[in-house]
C-alpha cells in the first residue's frame, strides 16, 4: 500500500540557498533601501520588510540584507561572526539598520522590539563570539547599549552583564575608543539596579570576569596555542592593557570626585 502522507518538508538552514539570499539583498539594499533614500523611507520599508514575520526570521533577514559578505563571490558569510572576531566593517551596516529601527523614523518599533532583535541577531545562525556582540553594540550608538544593558540589568543578568562588559572594555581597547566611555557607561549601569546588594554584586561579577577571562588567555599561552598571528599572546596583550587604562580611568574618576 503507498503511503499517501504528506513529505516532511525540507527545513532551510542558514545558507543553503546562497543564490536567493544574494537576490533578497541586491533587490532590497538596490531597491528599497538604496543609499540615497531619506532615512524616514528607508525605516518605513526595513518595517514592512521585517515586521510580518517572527522575531528570528526579523534577525535572519536582517544579517541577510546587511550582514558581512564574502569579497569574493558577494554571498552572505554566516560564520563570521561566530569563528572570530571581526572588524566594524564587518558589523556596520548591522548596527546602521539597528540605529534606523531604534530612531524616530520608525515608529512602529519600541525599544523592547529592537532589544530583542539584537538579542535574536546574536546567535544567528549560532551564537556570536561576545567580542562581536560587543562590537555591534558600541557601534549603534550610546542609547541602544544602554538600553541593552540595562534590560539586563533589570532581568537580573548580572553575570551575562558582566561579562559583556569586559568585553566591550576589550573593544574600547582594541578599537582606540576612549576608556572613559566603557567607564562611564558602567555607572549608568549600576544606577539601574535596585539595591546596593544588586550593584555591588554586578560589580564583583564584573571583576571576576576580568580574572576569569585572563587565567583563560594565560593558560592558551602558557600551552602553545599559537597560530601564525600569534593571537593567544595578542588578546593577552589587550586585555591586560584594556584591564589597567579601566581601572586608572576609575580611579582618576574616584579621586577627582573626593576632591
Amino acid at each position: 500500500m503507498a503511503n499517501t502522507a504528506d513529505p516532511e518538508p525540507k527545513r532551510c538552514f542558514a545558507g543553503s540557498a546562497r543564490r536567493l539570499e544574494l537576490r533578497i539583498r541586491l533587490f532590497c539594499r538596490g531597491v528599497l533601501l538604496s543609499p540615497g533614500s531619506r532615512r524616514s523611507d528607508s525605516a518605513f520599508w526595513l518595517t514592512r520588510i521585517l515586521k510580518p514575520w517572527p522575531m528570528v526570521n526579523q534577525a535572519r533577514l536582517l544579517y541577510i540584507i546587511f550582514g558581512p559578505v564574502s569579497s569574493r563571490d558577494g554571498h552572505v558569510v554566516w560564520q563570521k561572526m561566530t569563528e572570530g572576531p571581526t572588524d566594524e566593517s564587518s558589523l556596520k551596516g548591522l548596527a546602521d539598520a539597528i540605529k534606523l529601527l531604534y530612531g524616530t523614523e520608525a515608529r512602529e518599533w519600541t525599544a523592547d522590539d529592537v532589544i530583542s532583535l539584537v538579542d535574536e541577531l546574536s546567535v544567528v545562525p549560532q551564537e556570536w563570539l561576545m567580542e562581536n556582540n560587543a562590537r555591534l553594540l558600541l557601534l549603534s550608538g550610546n542609547s541602544i547599549c544602554f538600553t541593552f544593558l540595562a534590560s539586563k540589568a533589570v532581568n537580573g543578568r548580572a553575570l551575562e552583564l558582566a561579562r559583556l562588559m569586559v568585553f566591550m572594555v576589550l573593544v574600547c581597547e582594541k578599537d582606540l575608543y576612549h576608556m572613559d566611555w566603557a567607564v562611564r557607561m558602567m555607572q549608568k549601569v549600576c544606577k539601574v539596579f535596585s539595591t546596593p546588594w544588586e550593584r555591588n554584586n554586578f560589580l564583583q561579577c564584573l571583576e571576576n570576569s576580568f580574572a576569569r577571562m585572563l587565567m583563560d588567555m594565560l593558560q592558551a599561552v602558557l600551552a602553545g596555542d599559537r597560530d601564525e598571528e600569534d593571537s593567544s599572546f595578542l588578546n593577552l596583550f589587550h586585555l591586560l592593557n584594556a584591564q589597567a587604562s579601566f581601572h586608572k580611568e576609575i580611579l582618576s574618576l574616584a579621586m577627582g570626585s573626593s576632591t
